[in-house]
């Protein structure tokens, strides 16, 4: 899942990124309103979570502007304001759910997860891929009753090629939706990861799930047999 965090303050916009990170999610920070329009017009987010005071353009403002332009993922709003005259203009101007500052990361999580929930592409509590299952709650993976620990930039490739089974997903789509841009499309930090991913996952199997197809990405299936690579 990939989020937009729209917070000029450092130390807040650092801690809510740290915390959404270590939780699998890639996590874009802009720092004003009109860079967040920006961000939202050249990426696909899952979510944006958005701070009401920003400089430029105000987060009710740059919500309005994202719903005219059909935006429609979810927006958490975020304030240091706790009336409850800006509870309604922030949910009137399209806002999903809206959490007053200070906070505890915890709350603000557990917001996150109710709010993707509500998505149309809504993820199942347990994700099963032949003997393999992932668990979307508590990000653990069994395969045939083996335990399988991930990092957390693992289970978040390991979700995405779960949900995107028997499609074949090229570098940019995987760094798209499993990476923040920062990243780097000439590294080979996504195939660095695969590697480390497919020792885990196949380790001790059979049937391989983890498929390469030259110039084109990988497959994650359980229907193909290990021609496929």
């Amino acid at each position: 899942m990939r989020v937009l965090l729209v917070e000029d303050e450092p130390r807040i916009a650092g801690f809510i990124s740290k915390g959404l990170r270590e939780q699998s999610y890639a996590v874009d920070v802009a720092r004003d309103g009109e860079q967040a329009l920006y961000e939202a017009a050249i990426n696909d987010y899952d979510l944006v979570i958005l701070d009401v005071r920003l400089p430029v353009k105000d987060g009710f403002t740059v919500c309005r502007e994202l719903r005219q332009s059909e935006f429609s993922s979810p927006i958490l709003m975020l304030t240091a304001l706790d009336g409850n005259q800006d509870v309604v203009n922030g949910l009137n101007c399209g806002a999903d759910d809206y959490l007053t500052k200070p906070f505890d990361f915890t709350v603000l999580l557990a917001r996150v997860h109710a709010l993707l929930r509500r998505t149309k592409e809504i993820r199942p509590n347990t994700i099963l891929v032949g003997d393999l299952a992932l668990n979307t709650i508590d990000h653990t993976a069994t395969r045939a009753g083996r335990t399988i620990v991930l990092t957390a930039k693992e289970y978040a490739l390991l979700e995405l090629f779960m949900l995107r089974k028997n499609e074949i997903l090229g570098r940019a789509t995987i760094a798209e939706h499993a990476w923040d841009e920062t990243f780097d499309p000439f590294s080979n930090v996504i195939d660095v990861y695969v590697n480390q991913l497919r020792k885990k996952v196949d380790y001790g199997s059979e049937r391989k799930l983890i498929h390469t197809r030259r110039n084109e990405g990988y497959v994650f299936s359980a229907d193909l047999d290990d021609k496929c690579g």
